[in-house]
């Protein structure tokens, strides 16, 4: 399989994401060809600001492999991951993580800071970006458009 294969992967859990009001973001994390975890963002189900899809798939890999050491592991995400993801991904020592559209608010790998080719960590994890770029792009703008349509705020009264 290919990048837009397990993109396509991350997007399914995006969409379940969706359809429970959370923030659409999916992830997938792969070993050797083997989906070995799938998530998505869970941050207003479980009241958890851990509870990014990429934590959530980071953990359930981990506890798969009975290993926090991902090595050889790719991570597929929708959206680049936050400086607390970035960090995971780094700490779990993934060889690669695979991202779709950038987040040029909070992006930890390209748009703001790029922390997990940082020189002074003794890991660094190779980047692949804007896999299936505009879908997963289109798929956060719909959710926080909607949003501000229906004038709905999530569970904490903000808006998006």
């Amino acid at each position: 399989m290919d990048h837009r294969t397990y993109m396509q992967m991350a997007l399914e859990e995006a969409r379940k994401a969706l359809r429970e009001g959370e923030v659409p973001v999916g992830a997938v994390v792969v070993q050797d060809g083997e989906v070995i975890a799938r998530a998505y963002n869970r941050r207003e189900t479980t009241q958890d600001p851990t509870a990014h899809a990429e934590i959530l798939a980071l953990r359930q890999a981990a506890q798969r492999l009975r290993s926090w050491r991902l090595e050889g592991a790719t991570l597929y995400v929708t959206l680049e991951p936050c400086p607390m993801c970035a960090g995971a991904a780094v700490q779990a020592r993934l060889k690669r993580l695979v991202y779709g559209a950038p987040d040029i608010r909070a992006g930890a790998v390209d748009s703001v800071l790029n922390l997990v080719e940082h020189p002074h960590f003794n890991h660094r994890v190779e980047v692949v970006s804007g896999i299936c770029e505009e879908e997963c792009r289109l798929i956060l703008q719909e959710f926080f458009a909607k949003l501000r349509r229906e004038g709905m705020t999530r569970r904490d009264g903000r808006v998006g």
